[in-house]
C-alpha cells in the first residue's frame, strides 16, 4: 500500500514541478529559476509538513512517507540542480554557476527554518 500512496504522490509532485518548470522556463533562458524555485519551496514544505501537519493531522505514517518522500521528493530535484550547475560553471559566466549553489544551499536553509518557525507559530494558535 505504502509503494502505490509514494507512486500517486510523486506523480502528483512530478507534475507540478514539471508544470512550473515550463511556466519559468519561458522567463529565463539563463539562469535555471524554476528549479530554484521548487528546491527552495520544497524545502519550507518539508518542514512545515513535520512541524504542522503531520503534529495536528494524526496520518498513518504510510501517508507520511508518501507525502514527503513521494510529493517533495519528486516536486524538489537535486540532480537537476547538479547538472544546472555543471552546465552554468562550463559556461561562459561560471560566476553565475557558483551563485546558483550559494543560493540553492542558504536559500534551502533559510526556506526550511522558515517552515519550521511558521509551523511553531501555528501551533500556539
Amino acid at each position: 500500500m505504502v509503494y502505490v500512496l509514494v507512486g500517486l504522490a510523486g506523480f502528483i509532485g512530478a507534475v507540478l514541478r514539471n508544470f512550473i518548470g515550463i511556466v519559468f522556463s519561458e522567463k529565463s533562458t539563463v539562469f535555471p529559476i524554476s528549479t530554484l524555485i521548487v528546491n527552495l519551496l520544497g524545502c519550507f514544505l518539508l518542514s512545515w509538513f513535520t512541524t504542522v501537519v503531520f503534529k495536528k493531522i494524526s496520518f498513518p505514517a504510510h501517508f507520511k512517507t508518501a507525502i514527503a518522500t513521494g510529493f517533495v521528493g519528486s516536486f524538489t530535484t537535486f540532480s537537476t540542480l547538479s547538472v544546472e550547475t555543471v552546465h552554468l560553471l562550463k559556461s561562459s559566466d561560471p560566476q553565475l554557476g557558483v551563485l546558483y549553489v550559494m543560493v540553492s544551499l542558504s536559500g534551502g536553509l533559510i526556506m526550511s527554518r522558515l517552515g519550521f518557525i511558521v509551523g511553531k507559530e501555528e501551533k500556539s494558535l
